[in-house]
């Protein structure tokens, strides 16, 4: 059964063309940078095609990146299925459900409504989810099943101190005003798979997830299960981000629009969309453009890294504090796989935890690697995410009942 997963980030888009069932793989790649200089990867996994390697693509919408995408899948020479017909579901990675999904569910009128209603809690992601979802359903008809995977859905663990806010109770009972937390599918995949990788029963690590890219977020997983996230009840809460404040004074809210005139709606724009790394160094969101620019000498690029490294590193002790301590912490995502000098940052200080970072291990992008020293009681790893498969395999459940 070949199921197409499409991933929609905040300014990329990963997906991938497989079959669950056997675990081939027949394509995957990447749509980055959108709305900046859009870059598009392609690499199909049939032999005699051709990949397309980061090629300059004009992407200044997600709707744009995904009819790259379907062009790419069906192209005459270096396509890897002769028509859409191939393509018997269809699974989308939807950041917030709110509390109305639990679970993944096949979408139809009232699961977008649903999706819909949910978008102000998710105003950089959920538009860019039903984007995608219309998108696909332009070109596939409705003939073919389209299931919603949603981040929250992992974090509904949590106990009801990690998730309700110190505001007047009333606020959640009537208006569900609580952390959710998002990246659910990845924190999930990669708890589950360092656990492989180790030779243990998820029941028996106390382990800190650290999704670390455009958007980031740590989860704090024992026993298998999440018990706190950094991400709130929209993923402008925790860490600052490629474009979001993180947490802060909330005050400043108010401060912001009283001094300038803003509306509320105007001063989150702000927080959302200009603000987090890009806010800070004034050069870019994406995190290789700041490491460029800090070696070229930009202060505020430099800035900008160490506060996010600084931030990280505390929510890190933060949880293995709401753990009751830690066996394993582990980076993923585009930041977390890839950026070695950004692992090397976060770790610095945290050697009286027993966390550590061996220089020559942590030499690696994109690979599942254990990076701490021999012999340290914390295993530190870099485990790359596979959400699109934990989306495939719900999809295809969903679509065959």
């Amino acid at each position: 059964m070949n199921i197409l997963v499409i991933n929609a980030g905040s300014s990329s888009l990963k997906y991938q063309l497989m079959n669950p069932e056997t675990g081939a793989l027949l394509a995957k790649g990447l749509c980055e940078r959108i709305g900046i200089d859009g870059k598009f990867t392609y690499k199909p996994q049939v032999e005699g095609k051709e990949k397309l390697d980061a090629i300059d693509v004009a992407m200044p919408t997600h709707s744009e990146a995904i009819q790259t995408v379907l062009n790419a899948l069906v192209d005459e020479k270096n396509g890897v299925i002769a028509s859409m017909d191939e393509i018997e579901a269809v699974g989308h990675r939807v950041v917030h459900g709110g509390e109305s999904f639990a679970s993944s569910v096949l979408i139809d009128d009232a699961v977008m409504a649903a999706i819909e209603e949910c978008t102000p809690l998710a105003p950089l992601h959920n538009p860019a989810n039903i984007i995608g979802i219309e998108a696909c359903k332009a070109v596939l008809g409705d003939k073919v099943p389209q299931v919603a995977v949603f981040d929250t859905a992992f974090h509904q663990t949590m106990p009801e101190h990690a998730y309700i806010y110190a505001v007047p109770y009333e606020y959640y009972e009537n208006d569900k005003i609580r952390r959710y937390g998002f990246h659910g599918t990845s924190h999930r995949y990669v708890s589950k798979r360092a656990a492989e990788i180790l030779g243990k029963d998820p029941a028996e690590l106390k382990i800190v997830s650290c999704h670390l890219g455009n958007g980031s977020s740590l989860a704090a997983v024992s026993g298998g299960r999440c018990v706190d996230t950094s991400m709130g009840m929209t993923p402008l809460a925790g860490l600052p981000m490629g474009t979001r404040a993180g947490d802060m004074d909330a005050g400043v809210v108010e401060f912001i629009a009283n001094k300038y005139g803003y509306t509320v709606s105007e001063t989150l724009n702000i927080l959302n969309k200009k603000s987090g790394v890009l806010g800070v160094s004034g050069v870019s969101s994406d995190f290789r453009d700041l490491e460029s620019a800090f070696k070229e000498g930009n202060h505020r690029a430099g800035l900008a890294l160490d506060i996010f490294a600084y931030r990280v590193r505390k929510m890190i002790a933060e949880y293995a504090a709401a753990m009751g301590g830690v066996d394993v912490v582990l980076f993923t995502a585009g930041v977390g796989e890839n950026s070695a000098g950004t692992r090397a940052d976060i770790l610095k200080g945290l050697e009286f935890m027993g966390i550590t970072c061996d220089a020559e291990k942590n030499k690696v992008r994109g690979e599942e690697r254990i990076i701490s020293k021999d012999g340290a009681p914390v295993t530190v790893m870099v485990v790359p995410t596979n959400e699109e498969l934990m989306i495939a395999m719900d999809t295809m459940e969903i679509a065959r009942g």
